[in-house]
């Protein structure tokens, strides 16, 4: 089996934005919860609501995510994380609006790692509103396949994040918010509310916060300080994961010239987890 045979499949998704996606996720970020009328502007990564993978309960693999193969690769490694996005804002998407989201194998690269083999699949999304052909968002997304933990594996080094910031909010995970989000976004992967399994089966000291979850509230922090700033791009990388076992901290600081923003999360011993770069227009 080659891997790379992948790379340019393609596949398209119809959705709505709708309005009681947008107020769920308002009220699990502990925002107004009052559904928004038609022609409100989603906030950043709020696309994410909608083209939910609808995957038959037959086609759901040991992890929760649907069974390997078909439009992903059939990567024949067991853990599967989110490692980071990319994204391009070309004009916004609002509630009411109908919208095409197509996604094509961008890249698929194997690589060996400290823990073993790693495969790297980028899947490309470009979502336009319908009945027009330019492109409202572009996003790269970054998957990361690994072998299962072992009992001598050693956890690579921590990264200290920056000791001080202008911006910060502080955010305490439990099962609840977890179990919402995994609902919001129909995610079904394990390791978010499987409390056995995430211990047991991958070796974690507790449930994972998604990782598109703190991109997000990475991201809303940048809404709360500056709520009328229209995006022009923002990226992320994962650097380590956050547990549900304690809280952390999403922290940004803006840089000399205005329109772009240093924004990252950490751990409450203060290692960094996420780092990112929000770029307004």
């Amino acid at each position: 089996m080659n891997l790379k045979d992948w790379i340019g499949r393609s596949e398209a998704v119809s959705d709505i934005a709708t309005a009681t996606p947008y107020a769920a996720l308002s009220a699990t970020f502990d925002r107004p919860s009052e559904r928004p009328a038609a022609g409100t502007p989603l906030p950043g990564l709020w696309h994410w609501l909608y083209f939910l993978p609808l995957h038959r309960q037959s086609e759901i693999g040991p992890d929760g995510h649907a069974k390997r193969g078909g439009f992903l690769p059939p990567v024949p490694l067991p853990r599967r994380m989110w490692a980071g996005s990319q994204f391009t804002f070309h004009k916004p998407l609002r509630i009411g609006d109908a919208m095409t989201r197509t996604s094509t194998i961008h890249d698929v690269t194997e690589k060996s790692g400290r823990t073993g083999p790693l495969v790297f699949v980028k899947v490309r999304h470009e979502i336009c509103r319908d009945g027009e052909t330019d492109i409202a968002l572009t996003e790269f997304h970054d998957i990361v396949y690994r072998e299962a933990a072992r009992p001598d594996d050693v956890a690579p080094p921590p990264k200290a994040a920056p000791a001080t910031s202008p911006w910060e909010k502080q955010w305490v995970p439990d099962d609840v918010l977890l179990f919402r989000y995994s609902a919001l976004t129909f995610n079904g992967h394990r390791i978010h509310y499987d409390r056995k399994y995430v211990t047991e089966v991958e070796g974690y000291p507790g449930l994972i916060v998604h990782g598109p979850m703190v991109a997000t509230m990475v991201l809303d922090l940048l809404r709360h300080q500056l709520p009328d700033a229209e995006l022009a791009s923002y990226e992320f990388r994962a650097v380590r994961p956050v547990f549900d076992i304690n809280h952390f901290f999403v922290c940004g600081e803006p840089q000399a010239d205005g329109k772009t923003f240093r924004l990252w999360a950490k751990d409450h011993e203060g290692w960094l987890t996420m780092e990112a770069t929000a770029v307004i227009k």
